[in-house]
């Protein structure tokens, strides 16, 4: 079969790897892809958002499937064109989408269903949120409604930072529309934890759990990023925190969206708060995360292709999503100064290392083919992973790889997976 994957990061370089292993797949495109990605798959010059030429090259190439990766393309409704063109498409629809493009919504959708999360207000009016903050207890954390890269999320600790905040997402537009709307809720503590899941509308499959670095500098330190590095599975993920969640946040969100008329098929992202009353919602994304496919894939058993086919098809219930027993880790390569400004376009070197080096895996997220080679083309270059027995094999083992790489300006945190110590 011909497939079709929409996007050029890290995520996508991952998810056309497993599509890669598949003995059912002939052909994979990608549109645009990245220099990476160009190596197992024909990249073709259409951008995510370019829904109607994505539509018609699909229809000219006969596609099979398309897997839409980013969150753009999803929440602006590519499935919705893609399907009214005949195609089969691995995604939600718009309508689902919003799950993750609108945070209004989803805590909403919470507060309606029950499902644990914070204590919240939203606001479409600044001057309303700064009325409200003035009797809001400190720390409290603002969220730009829409997308905004990951980064659209301010901590703040006094109210002068908190009225700092609101200038900056709703007046300023510091993350353009995104923050035409703006949830203020309570600041939980507690680890964080990712679980992604495969979801075909009614029946949810829970994939191994992981856990995301999203600061810029060790420590946790400096700017939000959309991920400096990720580990798979969280020590902190235990089976009774599992057990809670399928319980009371996994399959309650699936049965919400479907009695919302908005039934979801695709990966829901799970971003989890784990604190002392219990685990609790932070955000929703309906797709892949991103460092985390990187370290969650790698480890799937299942062939890509059958899990993402059951779920359009309503058939998840008849697949049996399993494993490895191993772990793995993610350092992401990035360039100096993201994810502030940066400069690209220097030369990767030592890339061939990871052709034939088992359980290691380089991933491209911001690189570009050029006649002299493969060269940096973004904030996030090179998402450096591998397994190990376990996470501290496992985190030895992608420290090391990294060596293996170099290019001008390259910056990486060095604390990926400290907490695995503390576990």
């Amino acid at each position: 079969m011909k497939v079709l994957i929409v996007g050029s990061g890290g995520r996508e370089h991952a998810i056309a790897a497993s599509v890669a292993k598949s003995p059912r797949v002939d052909k994979i495109y990608c549109a645009p892809g990245n220099a990476g990605i160009g190596q197992i798959a024909e990249c073709v010059p259409i951008g995510a958002m370019e829904f109607e030429k994505m539509a018609v090259f699909a229809k000219a190439k006969e596609i099979d499937l398309t897997i839409v990766g980013p969150d753009d393309p999803l929440v602006g409704g590519l499935a919705d064109v893609m399907e009214a063109a005949g195609l089969r498409v691995f995604g939600p629809r718009k309508n689902a989408a919003i799950l993750e493009g609108s945070k209004a919504f989803s805590k909403d959708l919470m507060k309606k269903y029950q499902i644990p999360t914070a204590v919240y207000e939203n606001f479409d009016d600044p001057e309303a949120a700064l009325a409200y903050l003035e009797t809001a207890r400190m720390p409290v954390v603002l969220k730009a409604d829409g997308l905004a890269l990951g980064k659209g999320v301010l901590i703040c600790n006094t109210l002068e930072e908190a009225r700092k905040g609101v200038k900056t997402i709703m007046e300023d537009k510091k993350f353009g529309a995104a923050g035409n709307r703006m949830v203020v809720e309570e600041f939980m503590t507690g680890r964080e934890v990712s679980v992604l899941s495969f979801v075909d509308g009614k029946t949810i499959k829970i994939m191994s759990s992981a856990q995301d670095h999203k600061r810029a500098q060790d420590g946790d330190q400096g700017l939000n990023t959309g991920g400096m590095g990720t580990f798979s599975p969280s020590p902190f993920y235990t089976k009774e925190v599992d057990s809670f969640c399928r319980s009371h946040i996994y399959q309650a969100t699936v049965d919400a969206m479907e009695a919302e008329g908005r039934p979801f098929k695709g990966v829901i992202f799970f971003g989890l708060m784990l604190t002392a009353e219990g685990p609790r919602v932070l955000e929703y994304n309906a797709r892949f995360g991103d460092p985390e496919a990187q370290v969650v894939l790698p480890r799937m058993k299942n062939d890509i292709i059958d899990v993402m086919e059951a779920c359009i098809d309503g058939t998840l219930d008849q697949i049996d999503l399993e494993f490895e027993d191993n772990a793995a880790v993610c350092v992401v390569l990035a360039s100096e100064g993201y994810p502030a400004s940066y400069e690209k376009g220097y030369p990767i070197k030592g890339l061939e290392r990871f052709e034939n080096a088992d359980g290691y895996y380089c991933f491209h997220a911001g690189t570009k083919q050029t006649e002299e080679g493969i060269v940096t083309n973004g904030g996030r270059v090179l998402g450096v992973a591998a397994k190990g027995a376990d996470l501290k094999e496992a985190r030895a083992n992608a420290y090391e790889a990294t060596k293996w790489v170099s290019f001008d300006n390259k910056y990486m945190r060095s604390d990926i997976g400290k907490a695995i110590d503390e576990a």
